[in-house]
């Protein structure tokens, strides 16, 4: 089953479309924050976007290239704006296609069976394990990079790995053991001191993309990955 993520700040235009499309099968959500549309998109994890070009604190040109910078999913546009400059800058900005306003709801079903079936086939998986999210931390598997309120940085593999191991047991504490598990390679001769500056030096990546103090020592037991950082 396909998930639809439908971004339109009519809600009861919202809530029309997500109808519609579980008529026919989809799995569909309407954004509920407009300020965090792409940690929404992160934790819904759709198949397909549809997104309002005219929306509250950032428009949806800004949007789909946040979304672009994380995923290739289908992107269809779907606005009020005819001219068509809006829709050569939806396509540029990394849209798929573009529907304007009023539309018949047969056609943006069509429009979207089209999309999925050229994007997806029969066979393909929606489910991207090359991304974490935790809070509106970001966490890219294939390239070792974290993200947070769209600062960037880097680490070596043995600082991400510590920060993923952390991170998928965040507000949970996890052992000296199972972090030395994560980081042991068979070239590198891995201890406690090892342990300890990865530790440190992941403290410093994350403090790059600021988020201060969270990984915290439990003497005696490991660390633990506070989730704290949207109020620090």
């Amino acid at each position: 089953m396909y998930k639809i993520y439908v971004v339109e700040d009519d809600r009861k235009m919202a809530a029309i479309i997500c109808q519609y499309f579980k008529k026919y099968g989809y799995e569909a959500q309407y954004a509920e924050d407009f300020d965090f549309i792409k940690e929404e998109f992160v934790q819904y994890r759709p198949d397909l976007v549809i997104l309002d070009i005219n929306l509250p604190s950032f428009d949806g040109f800004y949007w789909c290239r946040q979304i672009r910078g994380i995923s290739n999913v289908p992107i269809i546009f779907l606005s009020a704006r005819s001219g068509e400059m809006d829709q050569v800058f939806a396509i540029e900005n990394g849209g798929d296609d573009y529907i304007t306003k009023p539309f018949h709801m047969e056609v943006l079903l069509a429009k979207v069976k089209g999309v999925i079936r050229r994007t997806y086939g029969d066979y393909a998986l929606s489910v991207d394990h090359n991304l974490l999210e935790i809070d509106g931390l970001f966490l890219y598997r294939d390239k070792n990079i974290i993200e947070f309120n769209e600062k960037r940085t880097e680490c070596s593999p043995k600082e991400f790995r510590l920060i993923d191991c952390l991170a998928k047991k965040c507000d949970k504490i996890v052992s000296r053991d199972k972090l030395l598990e994560a980081i042991w390679d068979e070239i590198d001769l891995v201890d406690d001191n090892t342990l300890n500056v990865n530790i440190r030096r992941a403290r410093k990546r994350l403090d790059e993309v600021g988020i201060h103090d969270a990984i915290q020592t439990q003497r005696g037991q490991g660390y633990m990955l506070k989730k704290n950082w949207r109020h620090s």
